[in-house]
């Protein structure tokens, strides 16, 4: 510690200082330090659009984790996923690589993605929309929520390759008049379901019953997707994809990405 500002120099200097001060480390029933772990990578996967190769290498990336390409393989063979991985381990590329590999081969093909709030929402179209551009596709992606214009919406019906929403907007906008969305349902092959975790207590019951509605307004208009789906970490990632969506899924766990030193620990909660 700088003994003239009293402050730290560095993480390691503030992990000593708080494993030195008895009132602290008294709170503390566990600790554990997870070492660090390299990344462990594939090559591209056989087949892979060279569009998206290009635009993958634009952004640096030359190959990929091998969780990625697990999941890449797993929906290229017909089967729904989950993908189970730590915060920052790409697991965004798990799905918008198959999903944009199916529509660059067929240009008719549409896919819907969810995710719990409007911030993740937003985030995702503009990475979809930074791919198409470096692409040079005509992927139309865009945003399907509150604040979307009346002006906007008849577009993104009738033509929106990629339509972002979230559970509310699917049950209360998009399923009441699914008439309006034929485009949609009769072309969509797959559905993205992002952050899983938080579809859980009655709030899962809730969106479980909403994909249950999808999906059969996807059967009367003869389509059958398949559903990406991931998660953070938790307990029972196969479990809970299977009771939210209703099928059997495959789980990719097996995360690639490397991951410095970090330390776990608990402690007793003040109250």
């Amino acid at each position: 510690m700088n003994r003239l500002t009293g402050k730290v120099s560095s993480i390691d200097e503030m992990i000593e200082l708080i494993r030195a001060t008895p009132e602290l480390m008294s709170q503390v029933t566990y600790w554990h330090t997870i070492p660090p772990r390299e990344g462990r990578y594939a090559d591209f996967p056989e087949g892979l659009n060279p569009l998206l190769k290009e635009a993958l290498g634009a952004k640096g990336i030359s190959r990929l984790y091998t969780h990625q390409a697990q999941s890449f393989s797993e929906v290229r063979q017909g089967r729904h996923v989950v993908t189970v991985t730590p915060t920052a381990s790409g697991k965004t590329l798990c799905y918008n690589l198959p999903v944009l590999q199916g529509i660059l081969q067929d240009e008719s093909a549409r896919a819907l993605y969810l995710f719990p709030t409007k911030a993740l929402a937003q985030d995702q179209v503009a990475e979809l929309q930074e791919m198409g551009n470096v692409m040079g596709a005509d992927i139309k992606t865009h945003t399907y929520d509150g604040d979307t214009p009346p002006t906007v919406r008849q577009a993104i019906r009738n033509a929106g390759h990629i339509v972002v929403t979230n559970p509310d907007m699917l049950h209360s906008a998009i399923l009441p008049h699914h008439t309006k969305w034929v485009k949609l349902f009769e072309n969509i092959k797959f559905i993205v379901i992002d952050e899983v975790h938080t579809y859980r207590g009655v709030f899962g019951d809730h969106v479980a019953n909403v994909i249950r509605r999808l999906k059969r307004i996807c059967r009367f208009y003869g389509s059958n997707p398949q559903f990406i789906c991931a998660s953070a970490t938790i307990d029972n990632p196969k479990e809970h994809a299977e009771r939210l969506i209703g099928e059997p899924v495959s789980l990719i766990a097996d995360n690639g990405a490397p991951a410095g030193r970090s330390i776990s620990c608990s402690i007793i909660r003040p109250w």
